[in-house]
């Protein structure tokens, strides 16, 4: 057999936790660190305490709030999708169609919406604001996901 192949075994090697614990122990190793020992393991002291060495439940706590503010944000885009206080030049509705209503006082959806709870001939009582408009205006409110109020008259073409 050959020799000197075994490393130097220490029988009083010095064992060091992160807690402050301290010990004797046998070892191929003259000073060994470590994080838990059974002083500070949970296990063991019955407290409720998460051993993270690597950052895992940073990076998970990280990544679920990360998912919570996508949630929020989404929630926020929708409800500003279908805010009352949407100007109607974002609905696109045609340069015509715009300025009967801004004459009409008319600027925003929340206006709009009140308009149509009354009835379609308000809105069609407005000069430069005709069957056409009313159509299309009814038809880019639904595209945004605006409710339409029931009417019990409606017109026909």
């Amino acid at each position: 057999m050959k020799s000197n192949t075994h490393p130097t075994y220490y029988p009083d090697a010095q064992v060091i936790c992160a807690c402050g614990n301290t010990w004797t122990t046998g070892s191929t190793r003259k000073v060994i660190h470590t994080d838990v020992c059974s002083r500070c393991h949970p296990f063991f002291t019955g407290e409720q305490r998460i051993v993270d060495t690597e950052g895992q439940v940073d990076r998970f706590y990280r990544k679920l709030q990360a998912r919570q503010q996508y949630l929020d944000d989404k929630d926020a885009r929708a409800s500003a999708r279908i805010s009352p206080e949407r100007e109607i030049a974002e609905l696109e509705l045609g340069t015509r169609a715009t300025e009967a209503l801004a004459k009409a006082g008319i600027t925003n959806v929340g206006q709009v919406l009140e308009k149509l709870s009354l009835g379609e001939s308000t809105l069609l009582s407005i000069d430069g604001f005709g069957r056409k408009s009313l159509a299309d205006l009814k038809k880019r409110l639904r595209q945004f996901g605006y409710y339409m109020p029931e009417v019990g008259e409606e017109i026909v073409v």
